[in-house]
């Protein structure tokens, strides 16, 4: 089985998917002869052609509104938005048109529009190439939002992506595109979109996460596990439709609770996870349910490692509610 890193395993799904489906087809800036600014299309203008992929103008708005009319008339567009942060002029297509046109024609017309896009720190990129906004299309009813943390999840998310029938909002943690490594398997399998990972078991303090925080949240467990502490951690993958079972199942059995993510924490997607538990699971709960997010502020450049956790600001916040009386 090779080994692969969340880059290559994108690329691989997307190379497999075109080969199974002739109605994938991969449109972007630079997705083409360039292969993307990160090379996740690397070699797949050579091997499928410009019919297929295509590069288009610096239009977002225009890139997922071409989607839409592909879709609708049968094919399988894979949109990307080279940077997360550029996807707003695009918003209205996503969240009134995209999201909708199942709803709106009765069941009648699905839309299976995936939009690839690169979200998050690590880069250095500063405030206009570092954002995290999933929270804004978990808000909205008709997307799905999926974002993996490794590569065998990458390939097979983005597989089930491509052969469902409703738009899929693909966030992909460019943090971690090249330093993430895993098994990844020939050929075609697909991981269902809606089930948590359960990346580790344990029974003093859940931790939930995504992207490139899963690997933040692990080496900040295997510090506290040295004090003798149990952490259960918890890649949600799907935040939308999100798996409650597993979320809550988890607070009943260990007690407390956490959430990491990168984006802003005021109303940031752990307010939703925190809120889900305390609706549901109160009575459970030995420690207030904690946050560990970015800053209210925009994204900044030379302190982007104070901004995005760390390993060590998880472990704080871990010791704090393992030690909540």
């Amino acid at each position: 089985m090779p080994t692969m890193t969340l880059l290559q395993a994108i690329n691989d799904s997307l190379r497999t998917e075109m080969r199974r489906d002739n109605r994938v087809i991969l449109m972007g800036e630079d997705v083409g002869v360039n292969g993307g600014v990160f090379r996740t299309t690397e070699g797949l203008y050579s091997e499928f052609g410009p019919d297929r992929v295509m590069d288009t103008p610096l239009s977002e708005t225009g890139i997922i509104g071409a989607a839409i009319g592909m879709a609708v008339y049968g094919l399988k567009p894979v949109s990307e938005i080279q940077f997360a942060d550029f996807i707003y002029p695009a918003f209205d297509q996503i969240v009134s048109e995209l999201a909708k046109f199942r709803y709106r024609s009765g069941g009648e017309f699905p839309c299976p529009v995936v939009v690839r896009t690169p979200y998050g720190g690590g880069i250095r990129g500063g405030l206009y190439h570092s954002q995290s906004p999933e929270a804004y299309f978990t808000h909205t009813p008709g997307l799905q939002v999926v974002i993996p943390s490794t590569p065998y999840d990458a390939k097979g998310l983005l597989a089930s992506a491509i052969r469902g029938e409703d738009p899929v909002i693909f966030m992909e943690p460019k943090k971690i595109y090249r330093s993430v490594k895993g098994d990844v398997p020939d050929g075609e399998y697909t991981v269902p979109i809606g089930p948590a990972r359960v990346v580790q078991s344990g029974t003093d303090l859940t931790v939930f996460c995504y992207g490139a925080m899963v690997d933040v949240c692990e080496k900040a467990a295997r510090k506290i596990q040295e004090e003798g502490y149990s952490v259960e951690i918890i890649d949600l993958r799907t935040l939308y439709p999100l798996d409650e079972e597993t979320i809550l199942n988890s607070v009943v059995k260990t007690g407390r609770a956490m959430v990491v993510y990168e984006a802003p924490k005021t109303c940031g997607y752990g307010a939703e996870v925190a809120a889900l538990i305390a609706e549901n699971v109160i009575d459970s709960l030995e420690a207030p349910v904690k946050r560990v997010g970015g800053f209210d502020t925009p994204f900044p450049y030379t302190l982007e490692y104070v901004y995005v956790p760390h390993p060590v600001r998880v472990y704080q916040a871990m010791q704090e509610v393992l030690q909540y009386q």
